[in-house]
């Protein structure tokens, strides 16, 4: 039972409009927009979302549902003339999913309700074709008893193939009444062994049956999956959709379709789609019989064909974006069934929202709205080298970009597996359905040999971002034999091939990559030009200067040496936000490093201490010349001891090995003695950060004065170093008053010794709980906080990052536990509440306080739109992310002015 007796759970298509997804789903919606628009859309009612959901929290729909349903039946009925299931001239209805974010493919439809035994022969009789009439009610027995009554679809399938194969025919149409009349009798057998019951003739009860299974089809596991991949939220459940059936199978006068305002691949204006005459909607999508193209249908019905471009056009004009439609021509009257904002391509995205405020349809805020930084990420992919050798397999049609190379694999379960073990994965199919999803997402492509560019595989693969070719129909795909034959070469399971989605071309073997143009851009060199690539840049380039202009987060790099730093700079980096500076100890240096934490006397000590500085100094100098007049935010020294000792059962071996031999090197007994003594269970919990600094005294004064000589010689040469120095992993402001007392008498000593004023900040990571819950006195010592939202993420929630990623987070994100890993977008519930209450206490101490963000959470967009939210200042990210950050800075900025102006 509801809670609200007065709650609604059914509209009319003439009820609603686009406004009321979140009630009627995005299909139920954009059904209602065309229906006032005055399109011609078949008439129809929608059960709101919040019905499904009163459905999944109970088990059982709401009392209210049933009555509602049955006015609004008798209301269509009324309309339409003819009633549901009424032996003569019959109503038929399909009812369709529909939830508030589109979800191709990954809720159930069941077409053709209302069809029985009796009304088959109504309908024969009232449309004058027979084979009509019964190939509606072989689909409609398949497709019920597939989604409703939980049938292998298969079994339905190979009785098909078996029927064709009778008749020595390749396609459906081919049958004709007599043999489709024997494949219903066969359906329904099938029906009644597998499913336990037969398949119902009463058209009421298919109805209600078909709405609760698309009710169920919210958490199939295929639904949750794409969910969890697109960060869809679980609790919206779908709308359902009952609208009175149009044909398109009545014969060559009839078919369906769908349609694309603009390319979704490319973004290019002009006429896009697929048609298929003779058949129903399904047919299209599932890539079971191979489309013409949309522009054939000027030829195949040019009144139609007139009729939809003008309706295209309404519809990308009010809508102001690239809609995605669904069509139906019934013996030569043009049905609208669905239109949608269609998904496309990240190059496609840049492309159409620049384009569209050209056309004055949108102007720059509404378009860095269109894009994002997940886009931006997906077109800084490398490309396949066009000089290169290469063995042409075949082509299809380029349904989603990119350049994918892997091994062979013929089922979703071997991709799966086959990726889990480190191995890159092309997923090769006839088509793929539903089913496939998670082979999908673990493939780096996808090819099929049916199917076009609005088939099940290439809208997928454009939501996904992932590289996809279909209807490559020079290949033949064997997935029982699990090969791939093309003439005379054959593919087996396991062959390595390319895939290039731009092109549609098809490859054996490796073909090697190149930089894609738009990081040839970011980098300076490659301008807006003529040609497509330079079309792309040009449309990169005018989105991501408006974002510069209307951010406020600054963007800034970690960058541990000159040569990083000169790259971040290229991509727009405004200063370094992380210098790790223990990077700088490795390979040759690492050995005075260990004489450093070993040594027994002071003099040990200082003697490495002064061989560590000049190179400490070279390091700095080099850093600051390449940000010249930009901030470098230096972290002293955080590395886990045993990154820079022997491991201990290595060394423990070779001394034992030694002393068998009564050859003993004295150093290595020494060392084993230290190893023991500083061995740690938990490195990253022990000795490192500012703990190291105070327990091995001189350490960071060292790192302070090579920074303060550093940026002493820039500046005596005409340059603007702006150093910030770091203490990490500060857990009590007494550590920091310790060190900066410390470095602040460096300081002073370098400036009177080299006559020069340095302005050096001096600040500390954020990434302990107890830093963050007492940044108000830690705030007193330090001038700037940066939070280090890695180790941050992994001290609050207690596991260590290297570990759990590998043994239980797949289980995690499959349970549904987590949504997305929180190393990859930070945790706004948990670690999210420390960083929103340290910048409140830290500023009510001290107003100025810089605050930014170093961990890799600074280059990941939903974080970014956080981090602009909580009034960071700047969030520092890794090189090839920094144009992401930007991008995403500029549109959290307009989303929040939009926001302010509503």
């Amino acid at each position: 039972m509801s809670e609200n007796k007065d709650q609604k759970f059914v509209y009319d298509f003439t009820e609603g409009n686009r406004d009321l997804k979140d009630l009627l789903g995005g299909k139920g919606a954009n059904l209602a927009e065309m229906t006032n628009l005055g399109l011609p859309v078949p008439p129809g009612f929608t059960i709101t979302t919040e019905a499904c959901k009163v459905y999944l929290e109970s088990g059982t729909a709401p009392a209210e549902l049933r009555e509602e349903v049955s006015a609004h039946l008798a209301a269509l009925e009324a309309k339409m003339g003819k009633k549901l299931g009424q032996s003569d001239d019959p109503l038929l209805v399909s009812v369709r999913s529909g939830a508030k974010f589109s979800m191709p493919g990954m809720m159930d439809t069941v077409l053709n309700i209302g069809l029985s035994d009796d009304s088959v022969k109504g309908l024969a009789d009232q449309a004058g074709n027979e084979r009509f009439a019964w190939d509606s009610y072989r689909r409609l027995i398949q497709m019920f008893g597939k989604t409703v009554l939980d049938v292998d679809g298969e079994l339905f399938e190979e009785a098909l193939d078996e029927a064709k194969a009778a008749k020595k025919v390749t396609v459906d149409t081919d049958l004709d009444a007599a043999d489709l009349k024997k494949l219903v009798t066969r359906f329904k057998k099938i029906v009644a062994k597998q499913a336990g019951r037969d398949f119902p003739q009463d058209a009421r009860e298919q109805l209600d049956l078909a709405v609760e299974a698309v009710f169920n089809s919210w958490n199939t596991d295929r639904a949750k999956l794409y969910r969890r991949q697109e960060r869809i939220p679980s609790d919206l459940g779908t709308a359902v959709n009952v609208c009175s059936m149009v044909f398109g199978n009545l014969g060559p006068d009839s078919g369906t379709g769908v349609a694309f305002t603009r390319d979704p691949a490319s973004g290019h204006a002009g006429v896009y789609g697929d048609y298929l005459q003779n058949a129903q909607g399904e047919d299209v999508v599932a890539g079971i019989r191979n489309t013409v193209p949309l522009a054939d249908l000027e030829t195949i019905d040019k009144a139609s064909y007139d009729q939809l471009m003008t309706i295209m056009t309404t519809l990308e004009t009010h809508y102001k974006d690239l809609c995605d439609i669904e069509f139906t021509i019934e013996r030569g009257q043009l049905w609208m069934l669905q239109t949608r904002v269609g998904k496309r391509t990240a190059g496609a995205a840049f492309r159409i929202a620049t384009q569209l405020v050209d056309q004055g349809l949108i102007d720059e805020a509404e378009a860095l709205q269109r894009v994002s930084g997940h886009q931006l990420a997906q077109l800084m992919f490398p490309r396949f080298d066009e000089g290169a050798k290469t063995t042409l397999l075949g082509r299809g049609i380029a349904a989603s970009p990119g350049a994918a190379v892997g091994k062979a694999v013929f089922d979703s379960y071997t991709a799966v597996k086959w990726s889990r073990s480190g191995e890159k994965v092309i997923l090769i199919r006839r088509e793929t359905n539903p089913d496939d999803l998670d082979g999908m997402i673990a493939s780096e492509g996808i090819l099929t040999s049916r199917g076009g560019k609005t088939s099940h595989a290439a809208v997928v693969a454009r939501g996904m971002g992932k590289t996809c070719v279909c209807g490559a129909e020079e290949l033949d795909v064997d997935t029982k034999r699990r090969r791939m034959t093309v003439g005379d070469t054959v593919i087996e399971e396991g062959d390595v091939v390319s895939i290039d989605g731009s092109t549609g071309k098809v490859y054996l073997g490796e073909v090697p990559v190149v930089p894609s143009p738009v990081v040839e851009y970011f980098e300076g060199r490659m301008h807006a030009g003529a040609d497509d690539a330079d079309e792309l840049v040009a449309a990169v380039h005018r989105i991501m200067a408006y974002a510069d202009r209307v951010r406020r987060l600054r963007v800034r790099a970690n960058a541990d040496n000159a040569e990083d730093a000169l790259r971040a700079r290229r991509f727009g980096a405004q200063g370094i936000g992380l210098c790790r500076t223990e990077h700088m100890f490795l390979g040759e240096r690492r050995e005075l490093v260990e004489r450093l934490i070993l040594a027994d006397t002071d003099g040990e000590r200082d003697e490495a201490l002064s061989a560590l500085l000049p190179l400490q100094k070279k390091d700095f100098v080099e850093l600051f010349e390449a940000m010249d007049g930009l901030p470098v935010t230096v972290r002293l020294l955080d590395p886990p001891l045993h990154e820079f000792l022997p491991d201990i059962t290595e060394l423990s071996v070779r001394v034992a090995l030694a002393e068998s031999r009564k050859d003993a090197n004295e150093n290595d007994l020494r060392l084993l003695q230290a190893v023991h003594k500083l061995h740690e269970q938990n490195p990253m919990l022990g000795l490192r950060g500012v703990r190291l600094g105070l327990v091995i005294p001189g350490l960071f004064k060292m790192q302070v004065r090579a920074i303060a000589e550093a940026a002493a010689e820039r500046k005596n040469a005409k340059g603007d170093p702006r150093a910030e120095i770091m203490v990490p992993l500060v857990g009590t402001v007494q550590e920091l008053e310790i060190v900066r007392d410390e470095a602040d008498a460096v300081i002073a000593e370098v400036e009177a010794a080299t006559g020069t004023e340095l302005k050096l900040t001096i600040g500390t990571m954020i990434e302990l709980p107890r830093a963050a819950l007492t940044a108000d006195q830690i705030a007193e010592a330090a001038q700037f906080f940066s939070f280090g939202t890695n180790d941050l993420t992994q001290t609050v929630w207690g596991f260590s990052r290297d570990d759990v990623e590998a043994s239980f987070f797949t289980a995690y994100l499959e349970k549904g536990i987590f949504g997305v890993s929180p190393f990859e977008t930070i945790d706004k519930d948990g670690v999210g509440s420390l960083v929103r209450h340290a910048a409140k206490l830290g500023r009510a101490t001290r107003p100025d306080l810089k605050l930014g963000v170093c961990g890799e959470h600074g280059g990941d967009p939903e974080s970014v739109h956080f981090f602009h939210e909580v009034g960071l200042d700047y969030v520092s990210c890794s090189p090839f992310r920094i144009p992401v950050a930007r991008l995403e800075a500029g549109r959290a900025a307009a989303e929040a002015k939009g926001s302010d102006s509503r």
